[in-house]
């Protein structure tokens, strides 16, 4: 094999180690690196090609309902935060402080931002006086910190990628309005780009954003059965505005408090698409979200007139999809197991005999179907594929999900399933907080949703027996 050395590196199966096999995935695909300090990681180009999909497609769907983007400062000083109470202890173990400006001991510590609500709530103090300067519908794309114990690239690191939504309004009823309007704009994203099937609901008491009066979730399975919360809503009433003085004049000339949310989804979702479509090869990518759709590798390249038309196809198919051709000198077959490690929908291959029969081979990466296709019909063939990947992708999440989702009415059962078939758990709950640590206790399973579509169990909790008032999914999860 010459200069090449050798094939792709094998990963791990997920079968025999599943962490292990995340971890291979990220790093030979060429997502990211680990830098220099602990839990950081470099986002490298093919990753960070990914966020931008998402991002762009997340920002033109926020504002298509109305939001601007705006920014924030990345330091908070401790007085600022110290205002919402629960915020701020909700927060306390995972914050870094600036205490030092060059040589000079600060007089007030600064926060590097774990989340950006006490700053909107200032700016918001600031600016709205009256009912015609609501709604304000804000979006900001940054960074933040969170001084985690244990991280993994993408899923939980120290400091990740992400946007923050902070709105605020007239009335309570616009508030709740847009948690579930932008939670329903993220499970749409997921499902209709990522083709990542989700569980809408909401969060219990106890698992709620603090500070918030009410927290809603998309959860999804990932393909070792632990769930992943994809994104989360939060609708803030006027908990914020009560302790950062947010008023405004309403109609009538008196003062009310504005209801605000919060909304925000992250890098994770990088490592959402690895864990519900990745196989044993590497990643597999929902041509929504591919920064590659098709790659041309070219058989018997040396031959005359081969890389001549694989240039021509390139130029045709770019003009229906994001292609690449490769070039390099490097073996075919070096080439095929690249690829497939970075997850590219649809391989096509072209040689001297293709050339002779007017044809190209595709492969498909998600089932490795092979397609011998006439070249005059490339570019509607290349559509109609890429669409039906993007759709048997969503089906084949979406089958694992609710063949790994069980049932259960007793707490026998579910302590049993949870120590044996990772998944989802259907269970009904009295809405007491102490029946929902004991599951956690006894089961190791914590409260993931109540989700938005209630079915009725039994009437009694798995926990206590007593009147139980709604089905819960319960589930392990990163």
């Amino acid at each position: 094999m010459g200069k090449n050395k050798k094939f792709v590196e094998a990963i791990t199966s997920m079968s025999e180690d599943f962490a292990k096999w995340y971890t291979d995935i990220v790093k030979k695909a060429e997502l990211t690196d680990y830098s220099s300090v602990k839990g950081c990681m470099i986002i490298r180009p093919y990753g960070y090609a990914i966020w931008e999909n998402i991002q762009k497609e997340l920002d033109s769907r926020f504002k298509a309902t109305g939001h601007e983007n705006v920014y924030m400062p990345l330091f908070i000083p401790e007085s600022l935060l110290q205002k919402e109470k629960d915020h701020v202890e909700g927060f306390a173990p995972e914050v870094a402080w600036v205490t030092h400006g060059g040589a000079e001991e600060l007089t007030e510590k600064l926060c590097v931002r774990p989340t950006s609500e006490t700053l909107f709530c200032e700016h918001y103090a600031k600016i709205v006086q009256s009912y015609n300067d609501l709604p304000k519908l804000y979006n900001q794309w940054c960074s933040v910190v969170r001084w985690e114990k244990t991280t993994r690239p993408f899923l939980r690191t120290t400091e990740f990628l992400w946007q923050e939504g902070h709105t605020a309004h007239a009335t309570a009823e616009e508030a709740h309005e847009e948690t579930i309007k932008m939670l329903n704009v993220y499970a749409d994203f997921c499902e209709e780009i990522l083709a990542i099937p989700v569980i809408r609901g909401q969060k219990t008491e106890k698992e709620k954003f603090a500070g918030a009066k009410s927290t809603y979730t998309i959860e999804s399975l990932m393909h070792d059965g632990k769930a992943l919360q994809s994104g989360t809503s939060h609708n803030f009433g006027d908990n914020f505005a009560k302790a950062f003085e947010i008023q405004y004049t309403d109609k009538n000339s008196k003062l009310q408090y504005v209801h605000q949310t919060s909304w925000g989804v992250t890098t994770r979702l990088i490592g959402a698409i690895i864990m519900v479509h990745g196989d044993d090869s590497g990643l597999v990518l929902p041509p929504k979200v591919a920064p590659t759709q098709v790659v041309i590798v070219p058989i018997a390249q040396h031959k005359e007139g081969v890389l001549d038309k694989a240039r021509e196809l390139k130029d045709r198919i770019s003009k229906v999809a994001s292609v690449k051709l490769d070039d390099s000198d490097k073996m075919p077959g070096w080439k095929f197991n690249e690829y497939e490690m970075k997850g590219i929908p649809v391989r096509l291959e072209i040689g001297p005999k293709d050339m002779e029969n007017n044809q190209v081979v595709l492969v498909r990466r998600d089932n490795r179907e092979k397609i011998v296709v006439s070249i005059d019909e490339l570019e509607n063939k290349i559509v109609e594929l890429l669409d039906d990947i993007q759709n048997s992708l969503f089906e084949k999440a979406k089958a694992y999900r609710d063949e790994k989702t069980y049932s259960t009415t007793t707490i026998e059962e579910f302590k049993e399933i949870a120590e044996n078939k990772p998944g989802f758990i259907k269970a009904m709950w009295c809405g007491d907080r102490a029946c929902e640590e004991k599951v956690k206790e006894v089961a190791g399973a914590t409260s993931r949703c109540i989700p938005f579509e209630q079915e009725n169990l039994s009437d009694k909790c798995i926990c206590c027996g007593k009147e139980a008032n709604h089905l819960v999914y319960w589930g392990k999860a990163y």
